[in-house]
């Protein structure tokens, strides 16, 4: 089962690496996120840190999903 997640891709210059950010880690940041348009302006917001994040994760490991949790981005 896949957590309420935003789904991204990214690109290693190769291969198109899927991620998901899970909604409780937009909501760390931003608590008044509580519905589709709220979490997606939430991503949108957090952009920049969540692709420094994301690249952070992918540089630790190859893996076919990456799911960016509230945890990573302490």
């Amino acid at each position: 089962m896949t957590p309420r997640a935003i789904r991204f891709l990214g690109y290693d210059g190769t291969f198109e690496v899927p991620f998901f950010v899970e909604v409780q880690a937009l909501k760390a940041s931003q608590p008044a996120v509580d519905n589709e348009t709220r979490y997606l302006a939430a991503f949108d917001a957090a952009r920049i840190s969540i692709q420094d994040v994301a690249r952070e994760v992918y540089s630790h490991g190859r893996k076919r999903l990456y799911v960016l949790t509230a945890y990573d981005f302490k």
